[in-house]
């Protein structure tokens, strides 16, 4: 097996460009090929990035990007729909120079990832939706696009999402994503005054829903609701919802919460659109050949980890490392394999037991509420969840 010069990374959303990045500070060149015509800029609203994604970029010098566009969010504190304190606990992390995790719009982190990795020398190309890939004889791969174009490179890096199209020509068999019984929609309301203190989430077990808000320092709110669904809608019955439908549902499914909750969704001007929660446990096959898949498209979690996006950049740069220290790509997959499987399964499932919680049924709820404050005090000494974020890739150290 050869060793990789050359790599075809397939997405452009957050793992893609940050393997671009780090596999050419690992010596490998790349290209990135995005499934739509002008880049996913729009996909999404918010996201909060946790304080092991920045270590983690900042092994590849690429922590100001995300901290040029964030807002700091350090805390969180959670509260019932009647307006019941449950407790305060940390968001993210802290990193030993001060550094917490920041919140800033999809689209922002999309731009500033590709726009850095063109710079440092990679190039994109649109309108690539990948169709097949083959490992040759030689131990390269080919892969086929949509539109009828061809690419070949040393290796594959599917970075291409939780419906990715690598992880099936990897493994035809491979699981599909896990829907998860709540539906996530969010916006920005601007014009109000809510309680929120600065660079704090407040997080609201409803009666009907979850909620979360934070201020940003402009005074604008950013919002986002989990509204329970037990049958997986699809996406075209999404999309036909309208947005005075979703405004409506929202202001029905938080009117007898003690939250500002229903004055924060009237205040949001634009469009309103809802997606479906998914999440993927475990995939036994993350590399055959020459290809190999990483971020979503390997072990997806839930929103509600906090942890999507720093796994995948994660994921990024410990691959790029093992293709830097091991002698072949295949003794570089299985080393990558070995150090990053049992974390982010790991991670999905915490992710999915935060997520299921939103959902309680009457029941559910009340054993919750009662249950919360001693799970909260414990999270909040920050021991319990020190193994997630104090996660440090050292890029100098040589993977043995």
């Amino acid at each position: 097996m050869r060793r990789a010069k050359k790599a075809l990374v397939i997405g452009g959303g957050v793992a893609g460009p940050v393997a671009a990045m780090a596999l050419r500070q690992a010596g490998i060149d790349s290209v990135v090929y995005e499934a739509y015509a002008g880049g996913a800029d729009h996909a999404g609203a918010f996201l909060t990035f946790a304080s092991n994604g920045l270590d983690a970029l900042r092994a590849i010098d690429a922590h100001h990007l995300v901290l040029a566009e964030g807002f700091p969010t350090p805390r969180m504190t959670i509260q019932s729909g009647t307006g019941k304190h449950l407790g305060d606990v940390p968001n993210g992390g802290t990193l030993p120079d001060g550094t917490v995790s920041q919140t800033l719009k999809r689209a922002d982190l999309y731009r500033a990832l590709r726009d850095e990795a063109v710079r440092r020398g990679a190039r994109v190309e649109y309108g690539k939706r990948l169709v097949d890939a083959e490992t040759a004889k030689d131990g390269g791969v080919a892969a086929r696009f949509e539109d009828g174009t061809e690419a070949e490179g040393d290796l594959l890096v599917g970075a291409d999402g939780i419906h990715s199209r690598t992880r099936r020509i990897i493994g035809p068999s491979a699981p599909a994503a896990r829907y998860i019984p709540v539906l996530n929609i969010g916006g920005y309301a601007s014009g109000m005054s809510v309680q929120a203190e600065p660079g704090t989430f407040r997080m609201v077990f409803g009666k009907r829903a979850f909620f979360g808000y934070a201020v940003h320092p402009s005074g604008e709110v950013w919002w986002f609701a989990n509204p329970p669904r037990l049958d997986e809608p699809t996406r075209s019955e999404l999309a036909a919802i309208s947005t005075e439908q979703w405004r409506k549902m929202l202001v029905d499914l938080f009117a007898e919460d003690d939250t500002p909750a229903v004055d924060i969704i009237r205040a949001t001007p634009g469009k309103l659109a809802g997606r479906a929660t998914y999440d993927l446990p475990s995939v036994p096959t993350w590399h055959r050949g020459s290809m190999i898949i990483i971020g979503d498209a390997a072990h997806a979690t839930a929103p509600s980890s906090g942890q999507g996006a720093s796994m995948a950049i994660e994921d990024a740069v410990v691959l790029a490392r093992c293709l830097r220290d091991r002698p072949d790509i295949t003794q570089a997959f299985a080393a990558y394999e070995r150090l990053r499987r049992a974390r982010v399964e790991r991670i999905v499932a915490q992710g999915a037991r935060t997520s299921n919680s939103k959902a309680a049924g009457p029941v559910g709820r009340v054993i919750r509420d009662l249950m919360m404050p001693l799970i909260l005090k414990r999270v909040a000494s920050g021991e319990s969840l020190a193994w997630m974020h104090d996660y440090h890739i050292d890029w100098d150290a040589k993977v043995a």
